[in-house]
């Protein structure tokens, strides 16, 4: 009996059925943070309130549910990002919020406040998405312009251009008196989302959807562009395409909650110790680990000083920041 159990424990440890369980693993986690998401709030409800309650399940159609799917598609979209942008700049630390892009999605935002203040979410969601696209483009421009033997020189390069940026955009901001409303535009905040002010995170799982089926092509331009055009790839129409999925996604995240700091940093370097670089292999436990650290973090800020809220930027910031340093002294070390 003892040699039976042993031998099913040590099946359990071959890579096959360590993914099965891996995966498994991961989606029941997402599945119970996503319930306790649904559950915890200033309200209080239950499953039997919800069954009972009308009041009760209007709080869970109107908030809970939206702000929920808003979580799950905002983390999962933001960590398959920073997945897709470190292959196709070659480098573990960065993301949207380390190479300048969201800065830029913000600059491109206050020019519609400025210029269409009563212009559609569709109209900021393509002026914000425009901004990221152009910062993303003089951000790869930057990066082939300066020598690059440390692997810390691209997120320097790429905090330092954001913050260039990101004060130009506070002062035009400040000039006109819209501090404000950029600050809450830009801090990654799910109080606010209700039914029918979160939709548009449909486009940016959409635009993911789309960067997880050409995940082999920014695998192999991952690899150089020598080796992407002996297999038969276009370098510069790979990396457009990963530019625009990128910026549209960003656009979106910024327009509808704010972008979420670190998460595209951190999700992809822990999954990559375990999956390693094929993106096809690894982006489904990216998604899941990206949702599930949105929904924790999420969590965390409301119930830390129940009933009122800590946003999601803040709490993330600080777990980011711990995780980040713990991925460059360790790469330091070995």
């Amino acid at each position: 009996m003892t040699a039976r159990v042993t031998a099913a424990a040590s099946d359990w440890t071959r890579p096959k059925y360590g993914a099965v369980f891996r995966a498994g693993l991961a989606l029941a986690v997402l599945g119970v943070l996503a319930a306790a998401s649904v559950l915890v709030g200033a309200t209080g409800i239950g499953w039997s309130s919800i069954l009972s309650d009308a009041d009760a399940r209007e709080v869970l159609m109107v908030s809970r549910m939206p702000r929920t799917a808003a979580l799950v598609l905002a983390g999962a979209s933001s960590a398959i990002m920073g997945a897709i942008v470190q292959r196709l700049v070659r480098n573990r630390f960065v993301e949207p919020s380390t190479m300048g892009t969201v800065d830029c999605a913000g600059f491109g935002l206050l020019m519609g406040l400025l210029f269409l203040p009563d212009a559609a979410p569709m109209a900021r969601l393509a002026l914000a998405a425009a901004g990221a696209w152009i910062g993303t483009a003089m951000f790869l421009l930057l990066l082939r312009a300066v020598d690059l033997r440390s692997p810390l020189m691209p997120p320097l390069l790429g905090i330092a251009f954001g913050g260039i940026v990101g004060s130009a955009t506070s002062f035009i901001a400040y000039r006109y008196d819209l501090m404000q409303s950029l600050f809450a535009w830009m801090t990654a905040d799910f109080s606010v989302v209700l039914q029918g002010r979160y939709e548009l995170l449909y486009i940016a799982a959409g635009a993911t959807a789309l960067g997880w089926l050409a995940a082999d092509r920014f695998t192999v331009l991952g690899l150089g562009d020598d080796m992407a055009r002996g297999l038969g790839l276009n370098p510069a129409l790979v990396l457009a395409i990963g530019i625009s999925i990128t910026a549209s996604v960003t656009g979106v995240i910024v327009v509808t909650v704010g972008f979420i700091p670190f998460l595209g940093l951190v999700v992809p370097n822990i999954v990559a110790r375990w999956r390693g670089d094929n993106l096809r292999r690894s982006l489904p436990l990216v998604a899941c680990m990206g949702a599930s650290a949105t929904l924790a973090c999420d969590l965390f800020g409301r119930l830390i000083f129940h009933p009122y809220e800590i946003p999601i930027g803040v709490t993330m910031g600080v777990l980011g920041a711990v995780v980040f340093l713990w991925l460059l002294l360790s790469r330091q070390a070995r």
